[in-house]
């Protein structure tokens, strides 16, 4: 390290000048390819700072009734869907007729609806699941721990083994 910096004191007068020669090389490499880092650096202020304007915005919300009508409809989708689908089978076992009758009218329905049906449901239930994410409100589940391999060998897989090979 001192060879480095006597032969850089010798160069350039001092390790002073060898600082003012890299900083110039750097700031002459950053006109033509931007600093990554400081370009990411910049990104997290951003988004930083956008995140803390949200969060203020949203500090001291009051709840009147239709902000508790509108969640209590926003809750209303998934014991809908899955009481439904119980209901269909309870109307399926009631009146077979009527509900073969409603099963073949689904039938007719074109194929496109049928996909934007699941496009609404895939987004509606895909949004809810992002909101919740965002807000931490999952936990990853936690990581299976490699089982000590204690297990004693199988003697009919041993001998398999061994017999397959030449």
């Amino acid at each position: 390290m001192g060879m480095i910096r006597s032969l850089f004191g010798a160069l350039f007068g001092s390790a002073g000048g060898a600082r003012a020669l890299s900083d110039g090389v750097t700031k002459v490499a950053e006109v033509f390819r931007p600093n990554a880092t400081r370009a990411m650096e910049l990104d997290h202020d951003a988004y930083t700072a956008a995140h803390a304007s949200h969060l203020a915005e949203f500090q001291y919300a009051r709840r009147g009734r239709f902000d508790t009508f509108v969640n209590g409809l926003n809750r209303l989708p998934r014991p809908m869907l899955a009481i439904g689908t119980l209901a269909l089978f309870v109307y399926a076992m009631a009146d077979p007729d009527g509900f073969a009758r409603r099963m073949q009218a689904l039938a007719l329905v074109p194929e496109p609806l049928w996909w934007l049906l699941g496009a609404v449901v895939a987004f509606y239930f895909g949004a809810r699941e992002a909101h919740h994410a965002r807000l931490g409100k999952f936990t990853p589940p936690p990581l299976p721990r490699k089982l000590p391999d204690t297990a004693p060998g199988n003697p009919a897989l041993a001998d398999w083994k061994a017999a397959q090979d030449p």
